[in-house]
């Protein structure tokens, strides 16, 4: 606390000083962001408070993104702070994606003094005197936004935004904080006796709905597949899940985004479900009695090619939100609701029927044109698996490489496998799989394209910066070859705008980062050995790969073009299934 003799009253505080306290109380421990003069007192704050970590990125995007990892990893509110003007617009497709994807964090946003508002400031947005209002800027992408007007205001609107932030739905929280008002002084608030006040509890379970939901399993408990989603991991029902799933006897898959979320391994497991998924889930649903969605509403990328089969089928839905297809809903969270639809089964976990597990999309066939001095995807993925730590976490990016990783690579038995399908943003996973690494301490995984190298790949210097445990894996096809091959199938041509020049990336990387510890593969095995030095390491490594352009990747739009790569219009198994993703 500051003594009096600056001008302080005894018993207050800088704002940004208690901001920076309750921070550390709430279990904080990294702040995320990138500096400037409107933001800065936070960042001193943080650096003579001690107790969190403050840690600049290169881009406040990635900065959202290392939030989002962060939070991802741990349950907890990540938080991300940034100054006005273009820091302070960075920010939004960060936060939208955290919002698409329920994701809890909190933006602090700086804003120029309150006595210069409306009358030309730099970097206004205040709203007045015709300058951008950053409150309908960030409200859309938030689940609460509000603006400290003055320090006494804080508490209560800190409070309010970190219950926002971590209560269904869950989402991104933004204050948006005056330099003036972060220098003010306040009193330190009494705490209540007893500390701080409960979480908020989910509202008892509708007993119908339970009844209803428990009648339609019962009719079908002869063959029942589970679907489960992202929600799973963000209630910490996993093993809730696989108890439920033992009692019904049933098979189990997963949405793109919850690899994780039940062992790939374990035999009920039959694969991933949707447009990157496996054809076993298919045919499990054909055969299933009832459709168990499990934390998910179940979307485009999870549903695509499943409707029909969806159509002829009783679903049954647990969790939080209505889903998009029609079936009996039991709402509530997710944890409470399977745990008593599961009390309410026999105790006896069952066998599932047989299946044939989650077979690979078969590779494409001779007439597919491949680039010599290639690494495929799957031998690709295959070294990848066999070097991942059982506790790593893996965050795979947009693109034909993400696609093959979410089809051919099992997530790790304990660690997260982290797919943002909410906005899909190219790039995410810098940032993310380095807010995890230092979250947790954890080998974590990026598996990205060059495409996203290129956008947000420079954040591998804050991995340097914060010796992060990062193993970055780059696709290299020189192209943004989801977007090529689209052209090329559907468009009767590929224009050529998405096909690039060849760029060494693992040399570009090397010369920059003379202490990284970087590796061009160029095949399989150099690939495998690489990623174990990298997981021996203690801090950063980067891998890069030469991957063909032209590799169909096993995405259910292009399934019709793998082995006839000069069809060159939409096809009529693309308009059946309905799927418009890229």
């Amino acid at each position: 606390m500051t003594s009096p003799s600056d001008g302080s009253a005894v018993g207050t505080v800088r704002l940004v000083d208690h901001l920076a306290a309750e921070l550390a109380g709430a279990g904080v421990t990294h702040v995320f962001g990138v500096g400037g003069a409107n933001i800065e007192d936070l960042y001193d704050a943080l650096h003579r408070g001690g107790a969190v970590r403050g840690v600049v990125a290169k881009h406040e995007f990635s900065a959202v993104t290392m939030a989002d990892g962060y939070a991802r990893t741990t349950r907890r509110t990540g938080v991300v702070a940034a100054t006005s003007g273009g820091g302070a617009m960075n920010l939004v497709p960060g936060l939208a994606e955290a919002y698409a994807s329920q994701v809890p964090l909190l933006a602090l946003v700086g804003q120029p003094p309150t006595g210069q508002e409306g009358r030309g400031a730099f970097q206004d947005s205040s709203g007045r005197a015709g300058s951008l209002d950053a409150r309908e800027v960030f409200a859309p992408v938030s689940r609460f936004c509000a603006r400290v007007e003055d320090a006494e205001a804080l508490p209560g609107l800190l409070h309010r935004a970190l219950e926002a932030a971590r209560t269904h739905p869950r989402g991104p929280a933004v204050l948006l904080l005056p330099k003036d008002v972060q220098q003010a002084r306040l009193q330190v608030p009494r705490r209540p006796p007893g500390g701080a006040a409960p979480p908020v509890a989910d509202p008892p379970l509708d007993g119908a709905a339970l009844s209803a939901a428990l009648d339609v399993l019962r009719r079908g408990a002869g063959r029942v597949l589970v679907i489960a989603g992202a929600e799973v991991a963000a209630a910490d029902a996993r093993c809730e899940l696989a108890e439920l799933a033992g009692r019904l006897g049933a098979w189990v898959a997963v949405t793109p985004d919850a690899k994780d979320v039940f062992d790939n391994r374990d035999p009920r497991f039959a694969g991933v479900a949707g447009v990157m998924g496996h054809a076993n889930v298919e045919d499990c649903l054909r055969r299933a009695e009832v459709c168990l969605l499990a934390g998910t509403r179940l979307p485009t990328l999870a549903r695509g090619g499943l409707d029909e089969a969806l159509a002829g089928t009783d679903v049954v839905c647990l969790g939080p939100e209505e889903p998009f297809v029609a079936g009996t809903t039991l709402l509530g969270g997710l944890k409470e609701t399977l745990r008593a639809v599961t009390g309410r089964l026999p105790a006896r976990p069952r066998p599932c029927p047989p299946h044939t597990g989650p077979l690979p999309t078969p590779p494409p066939g001779p007439a597919h044109r491949v680039r010599a001095r290639t690494i495929p995807y799957a031998d690709a993925v295959a070294a990848v698996e066999a070097a991942l730590p059982e506790d790593a976490h893996v965050f795979v990016d947009a693109g034909n490489a993400g696609a093959s990783a979410i089809h051919l690579l099992p997530a790790p038995r304990h660690g997260r496998f982290v797919v943002a399908v909410g906005m899909g943003g190219m790039g995410y996973t810098f940032g993310a799989g380095i807010g995890a690494a230092l979250a947790t301490g954890r080998r974590t995984y990026v598996l990205a394209g060059d495409g996203s190298f290129f956008m947000h790949g420079m954040e591998v210097h804050t991995a340097v910066e914060h010796s992060a445990p990062v193993t970055f894996v780059v696709f290299n096809n020189n192209a943004h070859a989801m977007c090529s091959l689209r052209e090329e199938f559907f468009q009767g041509a590929g224009r050529g705008d998405d096909l690039f020049a060849r760029t060494d990336l693992a040399a570009g990387v090397a010369a920059a980062f003379p202490s990284l510890r970087v590796t061009g593969a160029g095949d399989a095995a150099e690939l495998r050995e690489a990623l174990l030095r990298g997981d021996a390491c203690g801090g950063p490594a980067f891998v890069a790969l030469d991957c063909d352009p032209y590799e169909t990747p096993p995405f259910l739009p292009f399934r019709p073009f793998a082995t006839r790569p000069s069809e060159s219009k939409e096809s009529s198994y693309e308009r059946a299934a309905v799927v418009h993703a890229g």
